[in-house]
């Protein structure tokens, strides 16, 4: 079972270099982010009960086909939506600071573009170096396979390596990224729940334009496609509240 240890041994090394980049670039408590206890405690309650409530839905009414269609689409879409919302949103928080402030939020801009320039290239990464691992190893495994096969397994292992570092990257960035905004919050605090709020309604239009309701009566359907998007806006102005209240935090200031 050599063969086997070396692999496992292999991607754990992998999935912790790749943990431990990602945490370097996107730290779950980065420079700006105001940590607010009931805020937090919110936002759980507020996933837990989307879960059950989609969970509850599904079991009733059925659709797991569409149901996994979505969390596909939303997997793919979600990260891109939050970056386009992000940009814009530190766009417009840019525009309405006062002089003295814009000097100072430009000083973060080139740290958080640099971020998001490492995980936009991740993301694009992963395709080509899927067909190209694929391409690879069928053009190199069947001859060297029949000479050598420790050669051929260590080529498997050489080919495969880049592919999972970068799967493991995307996978433990993404969490911090999408909540802290890109680490775009030292520039603003206001601006992670802002990001979310403008990310989940413009996910919603995008997937109405391309997909339909889900397969539910329509009342439920129509609740199901506005209730996430309206309970995190209102955990989202809860929050700006919070912070312009307990926090001393001003719009320009």
């Amino acid at each position: 079972m050599w063969w086997l240890t070396v692999a496992l041994v292999l991607f754990y090394e992998v999935a912790r270099s790749a943990r431990s980049v990602a945490r370097r670039f996107f730290p779950w408590r980065p420079q700006g982010r105001v940590e607010d206890v009931p805020v937090l405690r919110a936002q759980r309650v507020r996933a837990w009960v989307a879960l059950v409530v989609s969970g509850g839905l599904l079991a009733v009414y059925g659709g797991m086909s569409d149901a996994w269609e979505q969390f596909l689409q939303r997997l793919y879409l979600a990260p891109w939506l939050a970056l386009a919302s992000a940009v814009l949103v530190a766009g417009a928080l840019y525009g309405a600071a006062r002089p003295h402030r814009r000097r100072l939020m430009r000083t973060h801009f080139k740290s958080a573009g640099l971020r998001i320039l490492g995980y936009a290239g991740a993301w694009i990464l992963l395709p080509a170096l899927l067909i190209g691992s694929l391409l690879a190893m069928s053009a190199m495994l069947e001859p060297v396979a029949q000479t050598s096969l420790l050669l051929a397994y260590l080529i498997v292992l050489a080919l495969w390596t880049p592919f999972w570092w970068t799967v493991h990257f995307v996978c433990f960035a993404s969490g911090p990224a999408v909540r802290n905004a890109f680490s775009l919050s030292a520039l603003h605090p206001a601006l992670p729940p802002l990001t979310t709020s403008a990310a989940v309604w413009v996910f919603v239009l995008v997937s109405q334009l391309t997909g339909d309701l889900p397969p539910f009566p329509e009342p439920i359907a129509l609740c199901a496609v506005t209730g996430g998007p309206v309970s995190v806006t209102a955990v989202a102005c809860w929050e700006i509240y919070r912070l312009r209240r307990h926090h001393g935090m001003q719009w320009r200031g």
